[in-house]
């Protein structure tokens, strides 16, 4: 962790480390490709609306140029990324990030990807994990690959999403494999607590960067202020936005 990180109880909250180191980084070359399905399904779970999008953007663009069907599982709304907005109620920032969803898979060239709202409330994931389980288990006979937040993230929800779809994975004999958001943030190149050693990329070509720029802009209520009170400042600062417009993304098996 950084050390002026240290001060912080939520690394998340913490600064972050900066992408150039991470783009100066020689471990990227270190790991293997991820062979992708080139056809059947592939069901994409994330936490919040916009996970998605930035941990695997590029991917889901590319599974849908193969011609693979998506099934996109919101577990939450999302609704818990403002708390205190003068601007916007939960419910109406719910149906705004929804909406962003849909426009974002529309710049990934998924507009026929099915979205799946569980409407579990946002930051309170873990406390629903048993029936999550049960929820993505019943969404995932038949897939070619699940795909879902790294149990790691050092975010409660990404985590309890993650080891939910793992367990749904399992009893249903689907290969899963976790894709990383805030990692970038807190953590730092060769980081001992990151399983590198379990990591695989996936190589985006300049068309499929430039669809998932599209697509990560389409998320308004995250990358930009909603107003000008502290409530409801950006989550998505440019800095932050910049370790999800690499020419690669990262999954854990």
């Amino acid at each position: 962790m950084n050390a002026a990180a240290e001060e912080y109880a939520d690394p998340i909250q913490a600064p972050g480390t900066d992408e150039g180191e991470w783009r100066a980084w020689d471990g990227w070359d270190r790991m293997p490709e991820f062979a992708l399905p080139m056809a059947g399904r592939v069901v994409v779970v994330a936490a919040h609306p916009d996970d998605e999008v930035l941990g695997v953007g590029g991917t889901l663009a590319r599974l849908a140029a193969a011609g693979v069907a998506l099934t996109v599982v919101s577990v939450t709304d999302g609704e818990g990324s403002h708390p205190g907005s003068t601007r916007l109620t939960p419910d109406r920032l719910a149906d705004l990030r929804a909406g962003e969803l849909r426009d974002a898979l529309d710049e990934l060239g998924a507009p026929q990807a099915e979205v799946v709202r569980l409407r579990l409330p946002d930051t309170a994931v873990a406390r629903h994990e048993e029936r999550l389980a049960e929820e993505l288990a019943a969404l995932l006979p038949d897939a070619a690959l699940c795909l879902a937040p790294w149990t790691e993230d050092v975010h409660g929800d990404h985590e309890a999403a993650g080891r939910a779809a793992l367990a749904a994975s399992r009893a249903t004999s689907v290969p899963c494999r976790l894709y990383p958001v805030w990692l970038w943030h807190w953590a730092r190149p060769g980081d001992a607590r990151v399983p590198w050693q379990r990591a695989a990329r996936i190589v985006l070509p300049p068309e499929t960067q430039t669809r998932k720029r599209a697509a990560v802009d389409r998320f308004i209520t995250q990358i930009r202020p909603l107003g000008d009170a502290p409530q409801d400042a950006a989550v998505l600062p440019p800095d932050e936005l910049a370790h999800h417009l690499r020419g690669w993304e990262v999954l854990f098996g």
